[in-house]
């Protein structure tokens, strides 16, 4: 597996079973340090299946999970927030569940980071959907993983607070945080993500730069290649039998 010497994470032929359902077919890929990589598909495409498997909360049936380099964040697609507690009370609780010395210093460093400092005595349930995004994705933070998994971390978010999002995102990134986020929109994946891991049906169809994709769709589907990417995305999916 190329650069898996220095990957920050490695799967390896994973695959899950759900009864007769195969939900993944045996993935492999390598996740390097500070990569942006966008794990996409349609729904039921195994993302989010895949996403639980990296971060040690679903069991594959098959395949191994290797992070050489240290810990993994887990930020699922549903804040995982106390919402009558504010973003400190928040923080510091789960800054003590995760065993740090010294609390009340990890939440200062997360607020600073999290650019959240001004909001610190807010309710969460008062912020706004990209506020509480940040707050959970904080969260994953205490954990000091060096791969942040975010499962469909823009969804419900408006286009300005989606790219504040992204933003806050690409900067954890530039700092060397490798992030692994799964999402269903083509544009987002391609103008966020360094490098696209394509599945559908539990099955890896690409693993490459955007502009590969594009290049891929052009030639398996040649009819949609005048149309807009989605659409000719799409055609790619079903010309591969999806």
């Amino acid at each position: 597996m190329e650069g898996a010497a220095t990957a920050a994470l490695e799967a390896r032929g994973l695959v899950k079973r759900y009864g007769e359902r195969e939900a993944l077919k045996g993935v492999d890929f390598a996740a390097q340090p500070g990569e942006l990589l966008a794990v996409i598909g349609p729904n039921g495409a195994g993302k989010t299946t895949l996403l639980s498997i990296l971060a040690g909360i679903v069991r594959a049936d098959e395949g191994e999970v290797r992070l050489p380099r240290g810990e993994v964040g887990w930020v699922p697609q549903q804040a995982a927030l106390y919402r009558r507690l504010t973003v400190e009370e928040n923080l510091l609780l789960f800054a003590r569940l995760e065993g740090h010395d010294d609390p009340r210093a990890s939440v200062e460093k997360m607020l600073e980071l999290t650019a959240l400092g001004e909001r610190r005595g807010e309710i969460v349930a008062r912020l706004s959907g990209g506020n509480q995004q940040r707050v959970n994705i904080a969260i994953g933070l205490l954990a000091r993983p060096v791969v942040l998994l975010l499962d469909e971390p823009s969804a419900g978010l408006d286009p300005r607070q989606r790219a504040r999002l992204w933003e806050f995102v690409s900067a954890l990134a530039e700092r060397g945080t490798t992030v692994i986020f799964s999402t269903h929109d083509i544009q987002e994946a391609e103008r966020y993500g360094e490098r696209l891991l394509v599945l559908a049906d539990g099955e890896s169809l690409f693993d490459g730069p955007p502009q590969g994709l594009r290049e891929a769709v052009r030639r398996e589907a040649p009819e949609a290649a005048s149309r807009d990417f989605e659409t000719a995305f799409v055609a790619f999916l079903h010309h591969r039998g999806h």
